[in-house]
Order: structure tokens, then C-alpha cells, then sequence
């Protein structure tokens, strides 16, 4: 199975930007597709993006369609979130997260979690 660690999350400004990082270990990422979460306080968990196994398909939610963006390097194992013109909505928990292949793409049910990491954005 694999195992992920994200990091990047930080303090930033309303507009700003901020990368986050989901470093994989025990398999690589190319095997599944990958996704990213987030979870507000006092909300449930949202898939806001997700990345096919084969790298050819995208999800984005409404919330973050044009400023977030997912990207893989499969040398470097690693799944990305580009973060940019922030908002103080995007306050959360951000969660990557694996998901063996589903029949359908984007798929609700993730197999593999990270720990999290926090993003806050200040207004």
C-alpha cells in the first residue's frame, strides 16, 4: 500500500498563493489516482480536485476551478496542489489522498489518506 505525507501548508494573505506537497512512499502514485480534499471547521470533507492513474483527466470543484491546479511528478513521487488568488474561504484542513481505479472518474470513495496539512488565509 501506500503511504503519503503532505506539506506546504502555511499562513498566507487573501490573494496569495501557496503550494502543497503529497510525497508518497511504498508504491507510486502512477498506480493510482490522486486526490485532494479539504475540510473547513464545522464542514464535511470536499474532493476539490483529482488526477486520473493515467494523468489524462482533471477534476476541479466549482470553489477552485482557475486558481487551484493538481499536477503529478511520478520521478520525485510526488502529487502537487498549486494554490493561487486565495481566499479567506479556502481556510482548511487539505487532505491528498489515493484511490485505487475506480470504473468511473472522479470517484467519491479514497483508499489511502495523508495526515493533512493546514492552510489558513488571512483577510
Amino acid at each position: 500500500q501506500v503511504q503519503l505525507v503532505e506539506s506546504g501548508g502555511g499562513l498566507v494573505q487573501t490573494g496569495g498563493s501557496l503550494k502543497l506537497s503529497c510525497a508518497a512512499s511504498g508504491r507510486t502514485v502512477s498506480n493510482y489516482a490522486m486526490g485532494w480534499f479539504r475540510q473547513a471547521p464545522g464542514k464535511e470533507r470536499e474532493l476539490i480536485t483529482a488526477l486520473s492513474k493515467s494523468g489524462s483527466s482533471t477534476y476541479y470543484a466549482d470553489s477552485v476551478k482557475g486558481r487551484f491546479t493538481i499536477s503529478r511528478d511520478n520521478a520525485r513521487n510526488t502529487v502537487y496542489l498549486q494554490m493561487d488568488s486565495l481566499k479567506p474561504e479556502d481556510t482548511a484542513v487539505y487532505y491528498c489522498a489515493a484511490q485505487i481505479e475506480r470504473p468511473v472518474f472522479p470517484h467519491s470513495e479514497y483508499d489511502y489518506w495523508g495526515q493533512g496539512t493546514q492552510v489558513t488565509v488571512s483577510s
